[in-house]
Formats: C-alpha cells, structure tokens, sequence
C-alpha cells in the first residue's frame, strides 16, 4: 500500500546541544534510543568483566585476580549485565521505541515520567560506580545473601542497595507507565486482540515487573537497614531466619529471567512473521502462552532454595511448578517454529539471530528442567553446571535476539542497514564463542568444579582443559562484540537508504517513515483493525491512509524537570549511603567509619542539599503544563493516563507490603517474633492515628468530586485540611517512634525490629503521598487547572488511599495480634 511520509530534514547538533536534547526530551524513541546506548554501555562493561574472570581461570593456580578483587569483579559482571543489560534493552529499550509506533500513536501516556525513568536508570548505574569511592564494590555475589552482606564489604553492599531501590523506582515507572499506554491509548479501533505480539509481551512484561520486582525492592531495603541501623528480619541471634532473604530475593529473581525474557520472544514472534513472510501462527495461543507464564513464574522461586532445608511437600509443589512453567514457554517455541515453517523465508542477519535462539534456547530450557529435579539440582547446586544453564539461557538465548532486534529494526531507528558480512562475521562469533565458553562449563560441573572460586588445583580431571577452552571462548565473545561495534558506527556514516518499510513488514511502525519524525505518523489509520497485521489487512481491503498536515499535531513539550528530579535522587541516594547514619556492626553496633569521616561529612552535605532540590524539581515539574497549548486528550478509557498510570504503580505497593508482612505473620504464628506487653506502642494512639487517617482519605475523596465539579477553591481547601491531617499523624507516629524506641532496643528483639521496618516503611509512604497531596495543590493555588490541564489530584487521591488502606492493615496485625 502507498503511505506518504513528510519529508525528513536532517539537522546536525553539537555534542552540548545533545546532551541537552536528551535532558529535556520527552520524545519516546530517543528514550529508547538513551535506554539502547546505555545497555549497550553495560554489556562492554559486564563483557570486559567477563573476559577478566575467564583469564584468572585459563590456568590452575593464577594470580591475575584473587580474593575480594575477583569477588568483586564476579559481582559487578553479574549485576551490571542483568540490570543494566539484558532486562533494560529488551523491555525499555526498544518497548520505548517501538510500542506507541506500533499501537499507531504519538508517545507513551506518561511522557515525562518516561523521561524520569531513564534517567533514573543511568544515575542508578552512575551510583554502583561511585561505589569505589566508600571501600570498593560489592564481593558478595549478584544474590548479596545474608550474612554475608554484613560481614563482607558493607559500604560496597549499602551503596548497590541504594542503586537497586533507585534503578526499580524507574523500572516500575516506566512498567506503569507501558501498561497504562497499552489500556489507554491504542490507535482507535485496534482491541488488545489485534495488537501486535511484542505490545502484547511488553505488557506481559510489565505486569510481571508490578508484581515481583518488590520482592527485590525489600531484600535490598531490609538488607540497607540492617546496615545502617542493625534493624534486621534475618538476624538469627534475635531469632529471625537469615534464609528469609532468600525467599523475597528469588520472589523477583526468578521471574526476572522472564521479564529478561518475555519482551524477546514478543521480538522473535515479530522478526519470524516479517522474515517469513507469513503471519503469526497461532497468535491467541501465544498471547496465552505469554500470560501463562507471567501467572506461574510467580510460583518457582523456591526451585532456587532446593538446598537450603525447605520442607520436602514445598519442594515437590515448586518442582512441579517449574516443570508446567516449561509447558507455556515450549508452546512459544513451536509457535516461532511454525510461523518459520513452509514461509518465504528471508535469510537476513535477524533470521540467522532467531535460529541461533531457537537451537541455544531449547538447550536451556531442557537443562532448566534437569535443575528442577530435586535430586538432580542437589548434586549440581553450587557448581559450574548452573552457570552454564544461566548464562545458556541469557547470554546465548535471549541477549541472541536482542541482537536480533538490532539487526531487524536498525533501518527503522537509523535509516541505514548493518552490513549483512559483517553481521554474519558478528553472528558465528558469538554461536561458536557460546558454546565453547558454555558447554565446557556444564562439563566442568558435572565434575564437581564450584561456582565463584577464583582458582583451583592442577591435576583434577579436565579441569584445565576445559577451563582454558572456555577462556578461548570468551575471548571470541569479546571480539564478536568488537564487530558489532564497528558495524554499529560504520552503518552511521553512511547515508540514509532505508526505506519505510525495508523488510516488507505489516505492523504499524512500518507505516512511517525511517526514522520516523517526532510525531511518529502525519495519517490518519482507518478503524478498522480485522487482526494484528493491519498493513496486510488494509492492503488486501483496499484501505487507504488519509494524510494530516503536521502542523495541526500537538506534542508535549520538553521539560527539563524530570531529568532535574532523578538528578536530585544521585546525592540523596549517595548521601543515606555514606553520610545518613554510621554503619552498624552486631560487635560494637552504630558507629563512625574511622578514616572516612570526611567522606561521611561530605556525603552528608550533599544529603541535605539534595532534599530541597529534589522538592524543587518535583514542584516545577507539577507546575509546568505538559501542552504548551489546549490540547484534548485521546484515551480509549474514561479514566486519565495519570490515574491509569498510579493504578498500575499501586500494585508494585500492594506487593511491596504483602512481602514484608507476610515475613512477619510467619515470625508471629511461629512464636519467633513475640510483642513485649509492657512496652509494646498503645492501642489507643493507633486508635486516635487511625481516626485522623480515615478523615484524611474522606477530605481528600470530597477533594477531587469538588475538583471534577469546577468548585477549585474547596477543593483547594481541602486538599489543605488533608495535609494538615497527614502532619498530625506524622507528628503522633514520631512521638510514638520516639517513646518506643527509648523504652525497647529493636536489635535485641524480632517484634520491635520488624515493626520499626514496616511502621516505619509506611510511615515513608504517609510522607510520599502528602508530597503527591501537595502537588494539585500546588497546581490548583497557581492557576494550572482548566478543563484540559486536570493535574494530579486523581493519582495522589488514589496513592492516599491506598496508604490508608495498608494502615489498617498494620494496625491490626502490630496492635491488635
């Protein structure tokens, strides 16, 4: 079908004007673009990491790397290729880029908050960095397991805890914001049945983020406490269980690897119709599928802990649970199989990147199944076999289509094509370098060699030998990443060539031209949408794309607040790492860093600099209107994109406190975690605290029906009386906090330690979401809310709300139970 495009005016900027450009923007493909550079970024960083590991074990006894240098090179490779590669690229990456392309509209639903989020993620990588200024980074593995966070390098742990919480308020932002443009703001007349197959895994995706990154989120804040205050719910001398950590890390860490793999199998799905030129087969089964595995993900975590002591009846339940979610993620394979089979296939660079997953992917998943038998995972627990298992699923499985989507949507993001040669030199690089760093690695465990020592003896079985060659491998790894490079710049020096539609595929970003312009398309799409191929359809239909001049399109205006607000949270961050309070050692309990005094006052200077400018950032971001002139809002739902948007981040909070309290009702009915009846917070405070909470839910509910009904000033009145409600109960949960905490020591007993943690943690939230009180107060006092511009009272009624609802919660559990 012909499409007319506007023309492209290519405009060169200079390096200050770029870095400026991507400060302000709120453009979501260069977003995505920032999120590629920087993942990208990570895997050279992670690869060197890499290579440095396999040099120290070429040979027997080596000195290159020994000791904490090898642990900390061990863990950096580890967490900087999960968190700042593989999960980043597939899901923010080109989810940014391609997802409001291919739902046929003009950006995510948050386009600010977008920009927020990437920036978030790189100052959150820039934090792990900074780590080597406090004692040098962690040594204690990418799982930081308890005890060892507390005996290892503390200052290297409490900084990469920071950096997690940092780099998942980002990911949940950013998981909200995909889900909230999915559900609000497909093209008009396409149903969530004719999307295309990577909107679909992205959304998948993103929900699976909601739910299990806080699982993570509190492993890495109760560890941060424990460190800083000696507030633990690991701590066994106080009677707690130190493999506590492990179920809320592995809560996250197992469904990480498939929000590390879903969005890549949505790109698979993609490369295997367009490359074969057939459409999806059996599209609904994948949808299924891809839920199916979102749904019982959440229930393997444990398949990690075969080995720790966990009751036999748990053990079998969560073997079987691995093994059924092998069914879904088997059900996707045949899917690509079958769209590859009997098509016109193109064997261009993204075919060859989808056949080398589908043949290193089904060897994962089948040893993935040998290590959920139990007595199977017993021997090889620990050993270099899971290495290779992990790494045969991400780093020759998934991050194979990751380059994949590269090679298939670079003419799309760049107008030029990655040289076909020299992709195919890239390509056997990385197939024969995986498998010879990888398979000798599944060998070598299966002859007893343990993960994570830095040398070992001469003279065991093959030991060498298949050592050396899977340093060989890696070495190939390393220079198959240097191809790629060079191909990389080399495509960007040549001129633009690449047509609209360079593959011939029938998703909407196709529709547009390469590389698109800021407002994505300058047509109108017709309504009709009869599957998720609506190029082929209109085609065969004889649908036409109605032209729209670019002048009458509207797009949210740059700002640089966003940027200017997780900019703040770099010192804050840095600061409660080095310079909030003394760490806390089980011997001599809080106490100075000795030497690093100045660095603590240091980091405590910008602690207390960086609240205020965190505060000012938010409120100008609050204060500046998103359109620069009245725009309507497109939304397939009557609800905002802000409300959607809070609706879906509510979840990860739902989680956040599920997990952390359901830590808790198991110390309680266990008799581990008892409450002291002399000390113990009084009834009647909590009474008097509920009392002031649940008017402050009804004011700020009366609020917004006072907004929607035009009559500001009481809504501006009672948003204040809110805010005042909210102080109150501050200032009765500090003088509780204070009285508490003067008659009982929270490291002597579980009870007083977990209500310090969760009381506490709910306590943030009170001040978080008076913040988010605040700001469409803010917004109703200086005139920025019209009947196009509602603010954000929506979502920050929504977020009181749900405070209010978790301190019920709590009220009964810590002062009724």
């Amino acid at each position: 079908m012909t499409v007319r495009h506007s023309p492209q005016v290519t405009e060169r900027k200079g390096f200050g004007a770029v870095i400026w450009d991507m400060m302000n923007t709120v453009d979501h493909k260069k977003i995505g673009l920032m999120y590629i550079i920087l993942s990208l970024i990570g895997l050279a960083v992670g690869g060197f990491l890499a290579v440095a590991i396999r040099l120290q074990l070429a040979l027997p006894d080596q000195t290159f790397l020994v000791g904490n240098v090898y642990n900390q090179v061990l863990t950096m490779h580890a967490a900087v290729m999960l968190f700042f590669f593989l999960i980043p690229i597939g899901l923010f990456g080109f989810g940014n880029y391609f997802l409001p392309l291919q739902l046929g509209v003009r950006d995510v639903a948050l386009p600010r908050l977008n920009n927020f989020a990437v920036w978030s993620f790189f100052f959150s990588l820039v934090l792990v960095l900074l780590g080597i200024f406090g004692g040098g980074y962690p040594t204690v593995g990418w799982t930081f397991y308890y005890p060892l966070t507390l005996d290892g390098n503390q200052t290297g742990v409490a900084i990469f805890m920071m950096a997690i919480l940092f780099n998942g308020l980002g990911s949940l932002f950013g998981s909200a914001n995909f889900a909230a443009t999915i559900m609000n703001l497909r093209a008009e007349g396409m149903s969530l049945w004719q999307m295309p197959i990577f909107a679909w895994s992205l959304f998948a995706t993103a929900l699976l983020q909601l739910i299990s990154l806080s699982g993570l989120t509190a492993a890495a804040l109760t560890t941060f406490l424990e460190i800083k205050l000696g507030l633990s719910m690991y701590n066994a001398d106080i009677g707690a269980a130190p493999v506590m950590f492990q179920q809320f890390f592995w809560f996250y860490s197992h469904p990480a690897v498939y929000v590390m793999l879903l969005p890549y199998l949505g790109i698979a799905a993609e490369i295997a119709s367009t490359m074969s030129r057939k459409p999806l087969f059996g599209y609904r089964v994948m949808v299924y599928s891809i839920m199916a595995i979102v749904f019982v993900s959440l229930l393997v975590w444990i398949h990690h802990m075969f080995a720790v002591g966990v009751p036999e009846a748990w053990q079998i339940a969560f073997m079987i649970a691995t093994l059924i979610v092998a069914v879904p993620t088997g059900v996707k394979l045949f899917n690509l199989i079958g769209t590859l089979w009997g098509g016109r296939i193109m064997m261009k660079m993204p075919t060859l990147w989808l056949i080398g997953f589908l043949f290193n992917f089904l060897i994962g998943g089948i040893t993935g199944v040998s290590l959920g038998m139990i007595p199977f995972d017993y021997q090889v627990t620990a050993s270099y076999y899971v290495v290779a298992h992990f790494h045969n699923v991400m780093m020759f499985g998934t991050a194979f289509l990751a380059m994949g989507a590269l090679y298939y949507w670079w003419p799309k993001m760049t107008g030029r094509f990655l040289d076909e040669k020299v992709g195919r030199v890239h390509f056997w690089l990385f197939m024969i370098g995986s498998w010879m760093t990888f398979l000798p690695q599944y060998i070598l465990g299966l002859l007893g060699m343990p993960r994570r020592y830095y040398t070992y003896p001469a003279g065991n079985y093959a030991w060498t030998e298949l050592n050396f060659i899977s340093t060989i491998g890696a070495l190939m790894l390393l220079v198959g990443g240097a191809v790629l490079v060079w191909n990389l710049l080399q495509s960007m020096r040549k001129p633009i060539t690449a047509g609209p539609n360079p593959w011939g595929g029938y998703t909407l970003e196709w529709a547009t031209s390469s590389p698109p312009p800021a407002y994505n398309f300058a047509v109108e799409f017709p309504k009709n949408f009869p599957s998720e191929r609506p190029l082929y359809d209109w085609e065969k239909n004889g649908d036409t794309l109605t032209p729209l001049d670019p002048k009458t399109i509207h797009l949210p205006v740059d700002s640089p607040w966003p940027f200017l607000t997780a900019f703040s949270l770099l010192p804050m961050t840095f600061g409660m790492t080095f310079g909030w309070f003394t760490p806390y050692l089980p011997s001599t309990g809080l106490q100075t860093w000795g030497d690093m005094t100045g660095l603590f006052k240091f980091a405590s200077v910008l602690l207390y600099l960086s609240i205020p400018l965190f505060f000012y950032a938010v409120f100008k971001w609050a204060g500046t209107r998103e359109y620069d002139v009245p725009v309507a809002h497109h939304g397939l739902t009557k609800y905002e994109n802000g409300f959607l948007g809070m609706s879906w981040f509510i979840i990860s909070e739902v989680t956040l406190f599920g997990i952390l309290l359901s830590g808790f009702i198991y110390y309680r009915a266990t008799g581990l975690a008892v409450p002291d009846p002399v000390s113990r917070p009084a009834m009647w405070l909590a009474i008097l605290n509920t009392i002031v909470l649940v008017s402050s839910s009804i004011t700020v509910h009366t609020a917004e029906q006072m907004q929607h009904q035009g009559r500001h000033k009481w809504a501006r009145i009672l948003l204040f009386i809110t805010l005042l409600l909210g102080a109150l109960f501050l200032s009765f949960q500090v003088y509780e906090f204070t009285l508490f905490g003067l008659e009982s020591d929270w490291k002597q007993n579980l009870w007083q330690s977990c209500f310090f943690i969760i009381v506490g943690l709910h306590g943030l939230h009170i001040l978080i979401g008076a913040t988010g009180v605040a700001l469409p107060f803010y917004q109703s006092m200086t005139g920025k809310i019209d009947k196009y511009n509602h603010g954000s009272l929506a979502p920050a009624s929504l977020y009181w709300h749900l405070v209010d609802a978790v301190w019920l919660l709590i009220v009964m559990l810590f002062y009724a139970w």
